[in-house]
């Protein structure tokens, strides 16, 4: 074959090339242009950037804090073949303003729910063990920002930048996000928490912190299906009275529900039976509440050492703020519809690091996907997303066997105790501090018709000017 011959085949290839063959390994296509029909995000021109290639835009948005859009589009090669070989930056924002974020969302919830029934979780007494918590995001001080999140007070005084306020649900071994919901400031957690009842399954247990503690949200939570239960701290200065014992600090309790909780949940009753455990660790007495009153089902001695897990989805947030983000407070997005694109582009990116360090798991005996490296797994994601299109369709099922069998080399060490309290160091100063002198301070003393009198005086010497 002639090196002409060579050329012309080679660009044939490379304009007839399609970018969604390749990443649809990670992200099905289809299921992307379902999401796009659903939300009704539809064009009619063709484009060099399609909608459905910037789903992945917003994908590498998340992964690629440092970088800017158009380069992260000209990294993944996700644009069509055209007559320049690169995405002007305004075209990449005009493109996120078409996507909008109704698709992402909806992109980020099917494969939430299909990445998680995929997995084979362990289970504790058939259950699988879940965690909600709330988290707060930056973002840019713009006008539309700030109409329309509203600036969290503090003792009368506004905040700094907008902020929003999101509840996350995530199943603890793997530390795959299951479903998510936000709001403004102004929404409780408690609120955002109640919408995502719906999107728990069956025979699962969720751990919450004491900031849920609410008998109305606990009691839906646990009727919404079969075997939804939970388990939560005890409120200080709860009252409740004791049916039966069940073992050493293990009772049966019944609580009585307000009148104001019985009109804002209509299904709770006068009174909710819940189990209370009572154990000591390291010398403090916790109380722990919790929807599973079958003792002969589920053991208290384990159930009082199961709630230490909660502490997962902590460590989950600290992935995606400090790893994923690179610990940059204010997300990129001056207005409110593209944040709101970008914070469900930040969760779908977190899922499909996840979910890839899940198939790495399999490949190791005895190991949980949360005890490999997020961050190394992460760099591995990225720089697969960008080999993958320089690739033939034929290696691509070879690249993607060799990245799940990449586990041998994030793997972690057994984690540490803590060493340390949990204290605030102090912070250095920049500059060296500068020796205090005594302070000067004037008072007027009066009035008189040859001019104000003030009292001057420092710490060791006082007197008096008149004019």
């Amino acid at each position: 074959m002639h090196i002409g011959q060579a050329l012309d085949l080679v660009s044939r290839y490379d304009s007839l090339r399609n970018p969604l063959t390749s990443l649809g390994d990670y992200l099905d296509p289809e299921l992307i242009s379902r999401c796009l029909a659903e939300s009704g995000t539809v064009t009619l021109r063709k484009r060099r950037l399609p909608l459905e290639m910037m789903v992945w835009c917003i994908v590498g948005m998340a992964l690629e804090r440092k970088e800017p859009l158009h380069q992260i589009v000209n990294h993944l090669d996700i644009m069509l073949p055209g007559n320049r070989p690169f995405v002007a930056p305004s075209a990449v924002i005009q493109a996120r303003q078409r996507l909008g974020s109704e698709a992402v969302r909806r992109v980020f919830t099917k494969t939430a729910q299909l990445w998680h029934n995929d997995t084979p979780h362990p289970h504790w007494c058939g259950l699988t063990l879940l965690a909600i918590d709330g988290v707060f995001w930056r973002t840019p001080d713009t006008p539309e920002n700030d109409a329309a999140f509203p600036r969290q007070t503090h003792a009368g005084n506004p905040a700094l930048y907008p902020q929003v306020k999101m509840v996350c649900q995530m199943e603890l071994t793997s530390h795959l996000l299951t479903a998510a919901a936000f709001g403004t400031m102004k929404n409780s957690e408690n609120e955002l928490a109640e919408q995502l009842i719906e999107q728990t399954g069956d025979n699962t247990l969720t751990l919450m912190d004491k900031g849920y503690y609410s008998l109305g949200l606990l009691n839906a939570w646990s009727l919404a299906g079969e075997h939804r239960h939970w388990m939560i701290p005890l409120r200080k200065g709860a009252q409740y009275e004791e049916l039966r014992k069940l073992g050493k600090g293990d009772h049966l309790v019944k609580l009585k529900t307000s009148p104001q909780a019985r009109k804002k949940w209509p299904g709770l009753g006068n009174e909710v039976t819940a189990r209370l455990l009572t154990v000591t660790r390291k010398g403090k007495v916790c109380h722990l509440l919790t929807s599973m009153t079958d003792a002969m089902r589920f053991p208290g001695g384990e159930m009082a050492d199961l709630y230490s897990h909660r502490w997962e989805i902590e460590l989950g947030y600290r992935e995606i703020k400090q790893t994923m983000q690179l610990s940059r407070l204010t997300l990129r997005s001056k207005k409110p519809e593209l944040v709101e694109q970008e914070l469900w582009g930040v969760l779908l990116a977190y899922n499909l690091v996840r979910y890839q360090m899940i198939k790495m798991a399999e490949h190791l005996k005895g190991y949980w996907p949360n005890q490999l490296s997020f961050s190394e797994s992460c760099g591995m994601v990225m720089r697969m997303l960008m080999t993958l299109q320089g690739a033939s369709p034929g290696r691509i099922p070879e690249l993607m066997r060799d990245l799940a069998s990449m586990g041998q080399l994030v793997k972690l060490p057994t984690r540490r105790g803590r060493a340390f309290p949990r204290v605030v160091k102090e912070r250095p100063w920049k500059y060296p501090t500068a020796p205090k002198k005594s302070q000067t301070v004037a008072l007027l003393t009066g009035i008189t018709p040859f001019g104000a009198v003030f009292l001057h005086g420092t710490k060791d010497q006082t007197f008096v000017i008149k004019w």
